[in-house]
This record gives structure tokens, C-alpha cells and sequence, in this order.
């Protein structure tokens, strides 16, 4: 199973891109990679990286696969939880550690969740 989106930069960081992202299957095969219809043939991809990480709070693994074509980059987060991702891919990949950084929108968001369990913890404990 696989968060995608096809944007451009670095998405390695929690941010709008992810929450409005596709959900579905990321099935390899013998020469192209599929999700939803997403098909990109090995033949197609200049350059991929797989950036392993740990989430920021449960520190839960995961991956970011980035598949750059000529025409599209894609950006799959993944599950790290399994041993496939770690083993040999069917195309080249750098691989990569790193962290997943915060953009403006997701700590607002944070920030905005935070308020309200408190105002709701609060009105729950003046009662």
C-alpha cells in the first residue's frame, strides 16, 4: 500500500502534497511500476532514490521512493514496516537516510489540533 503524488521538489516532508496524495497499491513488475494509473516503465525513470526514515513522534519506519521520468517525478511513501524495500529493486535506486521535515501548512495544522484538544480537554475539566 503507497501514499503518491506527483510533484515537484522534495516532498520529503509532511506537508498538503501527502493529504490530498493518491492511496493504492504500488505493484513491481518485470519492467514497469503500476499504481492506480500511474504506469511507469524502468526504461522511463532517470534517476530514483529511496529515502528510508523514521516518523517524527512514533518514530515509525518508512520509505519515500522518488521516480523521476522526463516528463513527471513521482513521490511513493511506503510502509517500513516489511523486508522488500530493503532487499534488491528491479531498477537502479540511490539509496538514502534522512528525516522528513515539516512545511508552514503541517505545523499550523499541528498547532490548530493542539488548540482544540486543550479548549476541549479544558471545557471538559471545567464541568
Amino acid at each position: 500500500m503507497t501514499k503518491a503524488t506527483a510533484a515537484e521538489g522534495d516532498q520529503r516532508r509532511y506537508g498538503p502534497n501527502w493529504i490530498v496524495s493518491r492511496r493504492g497499491s504500488l505493484k513491481l513488475f518485470d519492467d514497469h511500476v503500476e499504481c492506480g494509473d500511474w504506469r511507469i516503465s524502468y526504461s522511463e525513470i532517470t534517476n530514483a532514490v529511496l529515502c528510508s526514515f523514521r516518523s517524527f513522534f512514533l518514530r515509525i519506519p518508512g520509505y519515500i521512493l522518488t521516480v523521476e521520468t522526463h516528463e513527471r517525478t513521482y513521490h511513493f511513501g511506503l510502509n517500513g514496516w516489511g523486508r522488500f524495500w530493503k532487499g534488491d529493486l528491479p531498477f537502479p535506486a540511490q539509496r538514502e537516510k534522512g528525516k522528513l521535515g515539516f512545511t508552514w501548512f503541517s505545523i499550523a495544522v499541528r498547532l490548530i489540533l493542539v488548540g482544540y484538544i486543550a479548549y476541549i480537554a479544558w471545557r471538559w475539566f471545567a464541568s
